[in-house]
This record gives structure tokens, sequence and C-alpha cells, in this order.
């Protein structure tokens, strides 16, 4: 049971005369409930995987289905009712998430307006379950940079989503907030069976996660999969602890696509002085990818 599936996803942007793939055929499948990272560096396509997820992009081609939805066949009208009913945004920048006039209270009712209907008692949960129920009145000036942040979550929950976004929601505060940040997002997860992805260049996330998902040039490259259960572990501390005791929390699975093309990490083939060919061959139920040079001399050697 999906809750969001991703096949052959391509994304161009086109600027002048010029054309970029920000997505290059992008798979990508997350189960209903699961809380999960994607990480990659700056142009990788994260940020525009996200976009298309949360209806404020629309992807070139491919196939995109959220929650059922198909999304590239969609209405503006349907969209516009996709965006209010079954994604919540958390962005990086608070200015994106709150409006400073208002307070936090009214933050979190602003979305129930679009919906027709404010609904005051549940904005005052959802300020409570995110720890910040004794400071419904307060502006965003007067709170944190890790309050606004949970205020933004709240505002995210507002109109009850299926499907959690959250763009680097921890990048502009220290690690202390950070952790506080991130426990309230996998508390939710766990809490309502929120389907919640994360995006970020940050790996600490890894170890709040039970699933990382690494994007390279548009495309899936790799997981990272959690040994242990993230829900086996309580508090970001306990985590660091445990990160101490186990050098390897996570185990890395190059990912293969629906053409059987794998991205094999760029430091294993500078080790073995790779460049654009190699030998791929298939030796005791293994797959064994070797340097041109190398098989020619273990050829060699078989005779």
């Amino acid at each position: 049971m999906f809750m969001v599936e991703c096949e052959e996803l391509v994304k161009i942007y086109k600027v002048a005369d010029i054309e970029v793939m920000a997505l290059q055929g992008l798979d990508l499948y997350v189960e209903k409930g699961e809380l999960m990272a994607i990480i990659g560096n700056s142009g990788s396509g994260k940020s525009t995987l996200l976009n298309i997820l949360g209806g404020l992009d629309r992807p070139t081609a491919g196939k995109l289905i959220v929650d059922g939805k198909n999304l590239l066949k969609m209405s503006e009208k349907e969209l516009v009712r996709y965006k209010r009913e079954t994604v919540g945004f958390v962005w990086q920048n608070n200015a994106r998430n709150l409006i400073p006039y208002l307070s936090a209270l009214e933050n979190v009712e602003l979305p129930m307006i679009f919906k027709g209907k404010i609904r005051r008692q549940r904005a005052k949960e959802l300020l409570e379950i995110v720890g910040l129920g004794n400071k419904a009145n307060r502006k965003p000036a007067e709170l944190s940079g890790g309050e606004q942040q949970r205020v933004a979550i709240a505002i995210a929950l507002a109109n009850d989503p299926k499907l959690l976004l959250a763009d680097e929601p921890t990048g502009s505060l220290d690690t202390k907030m950070a952790n506080v940040v991130l426990d309230v997002i996998r508390e939710l997860n766990r809490q309502f069976q929120l389907t919640t992805i994360i995006v970020t260049h940050d790996m600490r996330l890894a170890r709040k996660v039970d699933r990382v998902v690494a994007i390279r040039d548009g495309k899936t490259s790799s997981e990272f999969i959690r040994k242990v259960s993230s829900s086996d572990v309580k508090t970001f501390v306990e985590e660091e602890m445990e990160a101490r005791m186990n050098e390897l929390s996570h185990q890395e699975l190059a990912i293969v696509d629906r053409a059987g093309r794998i991205q094999i990490p760029r430091d294993y083939l500078e080790a073995l002085g790779i460049s654009n060919r190699l030998q791929v061959k298939l030796e005791k139920g293994r797959i064994v990818l070797l340097p041109p040079e190398l098989g020619e001399e273990k050829k060699r050697d078989d005779c």
C-alpha cells in the first residue's frame, strides 16, 4: 500500500533556449505511514521532487500517484483541492511558514479558512501536540526559531493531510532546537501514522528515520535502510549513544531502475580507476564489476 508512487518521473525546466533536466526518470515508492528522508547535493533534484509531490509544480513526463490521485491528470481545480486537503508543507524559512502579525493560534487557523471552516479547538489541540499550548497567543517574533518551526508543523497539519512534506525543516536551527523539531515530527508520524517525507542534505537525519533515499543527477541512486527500527529508540540522545556503539546504523543499498541500471558511487569508481567503461560478469551467484584492464588480466589468467 503506497502513499507515493513515482515511475520514470521527468522534469524539464526551460530557461531562455536552454533545457535543464532536473529529474531524469526518477523512481520512488513511499509506503503509507512511512517516515523517510531524501538527501542529495545541491542541484540533485530533491527540492524539485518535493515541489512536484506538493502540487507546486507539474512533472514533464512519467507516472505520479499520491494517495491514489494521479497528479499528471489533475485539473487546476483538482490540484488546488489536493494542496488544501492531501498535503501539508513545512519550509526551512519561517517567513514562508508564518504570518508575522498573527498569533500562533491564528496562524494555525488560517489554512482552515481556505477550507471553509475554522476549528479553534482543533487549532489549540495541534499547538498542544507540538508542545506550544501555553504560547498560543504569542506572535512569531516572540517565539524562538525552534518554536516557530513547531508552529509551522501545526499549520501543516491544520487540514488533516495524508502526506507531510518538510523541506530542510532544521536547516536554520542549532543542534538542540533541531533535535526537538525532529522528535516532534517523528512523534506525529508514530501517533497518527502520518506519511512524512523530509528533504535535507544533513545525514544526521539518517539516525531519525528508517529509510533514507539518496538522489543524484535527478535519479534515485541508493537507499540507506536502518538495521534497527527507529521505533525502538525514543529520543535523539539515545540515538546518539546508539550511533557511537554501532558504527553502521544503516545498510546502504544501490537502486536498480526499471531498465536494470544502477548508479555506482563515484568514490568506488575512482578507487578502481574506472572512468566510463567497465566489465560486468555473473560469477557464483554474484554480479562482479571490473575495470576493463583488470577484466582482460583476469581473462588471461583463466586461460
